[in-house]
């Protein structure tokens, strides 16, 4: 698949299933809002609900207090009633019993104001006793007996509604039963469906706590839900009851009705991130790809230069219109020599980072060693070949303890090979400058390579030690190599328990630093 196709079908299914995952926050974060609401609207209503019942028991205590003054002052006109004819006339011309409860309702005690609405039933019967036999004199006495009742009635409500609308002045904890407030509360809001904990408080006029149910500290803030008490006294009383809620028990009665939502949500990100590291994968399959062709065919360019080399030469060897003189011979011999070792060389370099793969480290044979001797004649060897082109590498073996456990051979390896990246990638028209210091700091020997190269862009810095990978890219060939060299570095130096790093500047040179565990 091309590397445009796959890159079309990356941002198509990732956009599908951000799309979705988006789709999905959403729907959650609306569900979580309308639970919030939920919960918001059910505790308001349940305050209220309580403060409408508080206010509603208080009406109710004042007309039954008023309606049994009335059953009292009922009895004492019943027993003021003359003689049983007296009762057996107002039971016959008022038709009631005067045994009944119904009857002491019409003669309602009134404000002791108004003593003149009593209803003195005696001297009434016997005011009009001589009009008995009177159709008329009965009418008039049941229309009187009528009115009168129906203004002890009115009076009575009328004193039972001033009691109730006036009575602002009786301290709050006398007008409600605190002791049962927490639980009115507790079944309104299970009525309500909310059935978690909660610090129940009531605050009266003058700010005192009348009923604290948890560690209140004076202090009513935003979280907390409050509902005024008697909000309809005519004299406004400022007492109130508030009640707050644990923000664990809150969240969990929020969330936990979408607790349903969250396989979903997980399936859906674990779905993006598998296609994420599957588009991921797919890109460095087809990178690493092009990268082992190109390692192909540098190899193969590398391998065929001195192979025909070889060739040719041999082919003059069983020339015979060659001359074999010595001096021929030995030319063509070196030629041969040469070639074989460069081609050795170049195998060697395989076999090297072959020996350190991902799954299986090559066995080192790790000794102690005195890192700046090694170096030191590393850097003789490289001497000469730098001074061939005009150029020369300067050594600083200041580390005073240089004593680190190594192999030597790989060791001598990833030296060699800085070393030599310096003298191929150097600027083709300046001589190689090549710095070469060791110190010590931390309990660790530090080993720097600096030269006056090329240079690395900085978006190739981080690539330069995977395998295969080369700054020129494709087959090019004005700097031999497959791009093994560093990566064989970096495994090396890690198989020592050590670091490199590098720092580069197009055009100014490259610095590598390596970093070992002393002795």
């Amino acid at each position: 698949m091309k590397k445009t196709a796959i890159w079309l079908v990356g941002i198509v299914m990732g956009f599908c299933c951000v799309a979705l995952l988006v789709v999905q926050l959403s729907f959650f974060d609306t569900v979580v809002e309308m639970r919030k609401q939920h919960f918001d609207e059910g505790v308001r209503r349940s305050l209220y609900q309580v403060s409408y019942q508080l206010e509603q028991e208080e009406m109710n205590r004042v007309i039954t207090n008023e309606l049994h003054s009335i059953r009292e002052e009922a009895e004492l006109i019943y027993l003021n009633l003359s003689s049983a004819d007296d009762v057996a006339y107002v039971e016959e011309y008022m038709d009631v019993d005067t045994e009944d409860a119904d009857y002491y309702s019409m003669y309602d005690e009134m404000v002791s104001e108004r003593p003149i609405h009593y209803l003195k039933i005696p001297d009434f019967i016997a005011a009009n006793d001589n009009d008995r036999s009177s159709i008329e004199s009965v009418n008039s006495i049941m229309r009187d007996l009528i009115k009168r009742a129906y203004f002890y009635k009115k009076d009575l409500f009328d004193r039972a509604i001033y009691e109730a609308v006036f009575n602002t002045s009786t301290p709050i904890d006398k007008r409600i039963d605190v002791g049962a407030l927490e639980g009115k509360l507790r079944a309104e809001l299970l009525h309500s469906g909310i059935d978690i904990p909660f610090q129940l408080i009531l605050v009266n006029s003058v700010n005192d706590t009348l009923l604290d149910t948890g560690g209140y500290e004076g202090d009513v803030s935003e979280d907390w839900y409050k509902e005024p008490l008697f909000r309809n006294d005519i004299a406004n009383n400022p007492a109130y009851i508030a009640v707050s809620f644990p923000d664990s028990k809150m969240n969990n009665y929020i969330y936990g009705s979408v607790k349903f939502m969250l396989p979903s949500l997980l399936f859906s990100f674990v779905m993006l991130i598998t296609f994420a590291v599957t588009l991921y994968m797919a890109i460095r399959h087809k990178k690493i790809t092009k990268m082992k062709n190109d390692f192909v065919n540098n190899m193969t360019h590398e391998f065929k230069t001195p192979i025909s080399t070889i060739s040719l030469a041999s082919q003059m060897l069983q020339d015979a219109s060659v001359s074999k003189s010595p001096e021929t011979l030995a030319r063509l011999s070196g030629v041969i020599s040469n070639e074989a070792k460069r081609l050795r060389f170049q195998v060697d370099k395989v076999l090297q980072i072959s020996m350190f793969d991902d799954k299986n480290n090559a066995a080192l044979k790790m000794k102690e060693l005195d890192a700046n001797e090694l170096i030191s004649g590393i850097v003789s060897t490289f001497a000469v070949k730098a001074e061939q082109g005009g150029g020369a590498i300067v050594s600083f073996l200041d580390a005073p303890d240089p004593f680190v456990y190594v192999d030597e051979m790989h060791f001598t390896n990833v030296v060699f090979n800085l070393m030599d990246n310096a003298l191929k990638y150097k600027k083709p028209d300046i001589p190689v400058q090549l710095e070469v210091r060791t110190w010590n700091s931390g309990g660790k020997f530090y080993l720097s390579v600096k030269d006056n190269g090329i240079g690395i862009p900085k978006e190739h810095l981080k690539k330069i030690f995977e395998r295969f990978y080369r700054v020129s890219g494709g087959n090019v060939h004005d700097v031999k190599g497959f791009g093994l060299g560093l990566a064989y570095v970096r495994q090396v130096v890690r198989a020592h328990g050590g670091i490199i790093k590098a720092e580069s500047e197009p055009g100014e040179g490259t610095t590598f630093v390596i970093v070992l565990p002393l002795k």
